[in-house]
């Protein structure tokens, strides 16, 4: 059975990687998938809610961080060492790498599990940004098997390990939103 799926996994990777490889993706797919860009990114928009949403909002951005943190952690420094998978760039040649390969194991994704943490989170509580995020979250997800370091079933590994985190830190993000009168603003006590 584990023949089949990696197999499967293989088979996905090389299309992706190899057959739908063209000099707009190879492109493109490199920028979306940069660790720099990703955090400015982020940055951006937590300044952006920070300094233009309500308390509400500002809160919720504690709680992205928080999000980021156990999406990140679980995925990079328990799930990967225990799984232990080799990145396709370490053991598959005539492949089209378009970055460093890392260092580190591929499953589940780290770019995925931290993309869909934050699409999970920020879906629920904001619910008009839902599919703006899921879909960025998505091509975030998808360009690590284009630029030849992750293999399909190790973004949607990262997909599910994220959404849980997200969903997790949604919920408590909704229980200390019932909880908030603990921790009032300067001004307005009911908050």
């Amino acid at each position: 059975m584990l023949e089949l799926l990696n197999s499967i996994d293989t088979t996905l990777f090389l299309f992706f990687n190899v057959t739908l490889s063209n000099p707009m993706t190879d492109v493109i797919m490199p920028i979306i998938t940069s660790d720099m860009l990703l955090r400015i990114l982020y940055g951006l928009a937590m300044i952006g809610l920070l300094w233009k949403g309500d308390a509400r909002l500002r809160w919720l951005v504690l709680f992205s961080g928080f999000a980021l943190l156990v999406a990140d952690q679980t995925a990079s420094h328990f799930l990967k060492p225990l799984i232990a998978r080799p990145r396709p760039c370490h053991i598959m040649s005539n492949i089209n790498l378009l970055v460093n390969c890392g260092a580190g194991f591929a499953l589940p994704s780290s770019h995925a599990t931290n993309a869909f943490a934050q699409a999970a989170l920020f879906s629920l509580a904001i619910k008009n940004t839902r599919w703006y995020l899921w879909a960025f979250a998505s091509l975030i997800a998808l360009s690590r098997v284009f630029v030849g370091v992750h293999y399909p079933f190790d973004i949607l590994g990262g997909a599910i390990v994220g959404t849980v985190a997200g969903v997790a830190v949604a919920y408590g993000f909704e229980f200390f939103e019932g909880r908030r009168k603990w921790f009032p603003v300067k001004g307005n006590p009911t908050i």
